[in-house]
């Protein structure tokens, strides 16, 4: 789903973004690998974009590196703070990986789920908006 002519491609560096007028953050993964120093970088990104409110997101995936143990609990640590659901857009098989990368020991903090279509992922997060 690429964004309205209304709306503004906010670029990061691990993801772009754009945010739609129902209140759903849309993100385009990007695959550098991931650090502590990053992910802060892009939470605070994220707050600039949504006005410091959680949002549902959908993230299109992509093939990126496993960030390191640090990393991983501080992302697990932040969803909450800056989502109140996650929807995957990925090939099949690659979001499931992740989470079991991230939730190895226990389940996520906010609503997941996976997709291979983002339509069905958008009208899921419409539940959370």
């Amino acid at each position: 789903m690429i964004p309205p002519d209304d709306r503004l491609l906010i670029k990061g560096e691990i993801a772009d973004y754009w945010l739609d007028a129902e209140g759903i953050l849309y993100s385009y993964s990007k695959n550098p690998k991931r650090t502590v120093q990053i992910i802060a970088a892009n939470i605070a990104l994220v707050k600039q974009i949504t006005g410091n409110k959680k949002v549902p997101l959908l993230i299109y995936l992509s093939n990126s590196p496993v960030p390191d143990k640090e990393t991983r609990k501080f992302s697990t640590e932040q969803l909450p703070e800056i989502y109140k659901a996650m929807a995957m857009v990925s090939k099949p098989g690659l979001a499931q990986l992740i989470m079991r990368i991230l939730f190895k020991f226990k389940s996520p903090p906010i609503p997941m789920k996976s997709f291979s279509d983002d339509q069905q992922a958008r009208e899921w997060l419409k539940q959370f908006v």
